[in-house]
């Protein structure tokens, strides 16, 4: 589990969006991703060129707060420290599709050749904090 909290845990794992930030410097930084679960991990596929990717290797502490896509506008966030993978990436990059089902969002054919043209890395998180407020 991710949370004690067994209401924030299902709605981790009922969910696939979220708001990463991570330090630039002492300012904090925000984006949009798509995530996944993996156990009592969460696991971001993005390019290694973006910022965040350059952001967690200097800085490993993030905080990720899943949203609903509709009001009452429900969120959970995840404290914790992250790291950049490299390597193994086709099972995580599929976890993240699979999250994505019925968002027009299809895994790639050729996903290999798809993570080395995108330059795909894992942010995978490991939680220590977790709260939220679900109505």
């Amino acid at each position: 589990m991710i949370s004690d909290n067994t209401a924030f845990d299902q709605f981790i794992s009922d969910h696939r969006w979220a708001v990463v930030t991570t330090m630039r410097g002492g300012e904090p930084v925000s984006s949009v991703v798509a995530y996944a679960r993996d156990g009592d991990e969460l696991v971001v596929s993005t390019p290694g060129t973006t910022f965040k990717t350059r952001s967690v290797a200097a800085n490993a502490n993030v905080t990720i707060c899943v949203l609903t896509n509709q009001e009452p506008f429900n969120f959970v966030s995840i404290e914790g420290s992250a790291f950049v993978q490299h390597d193994n990436l086709e099972q995580d990059t599929t976890r993240v599709f699979e999250n994505l089902a019925g968002t027009g969002y299809e895994l790639p054919a050729d996903l290999s050749h798809w993570l080395d043209s995108q330059q795909r890395v894992i942010l995978r998180i490991k939680p220590k904090r977790v709260y939220g407020v679900i109505r």
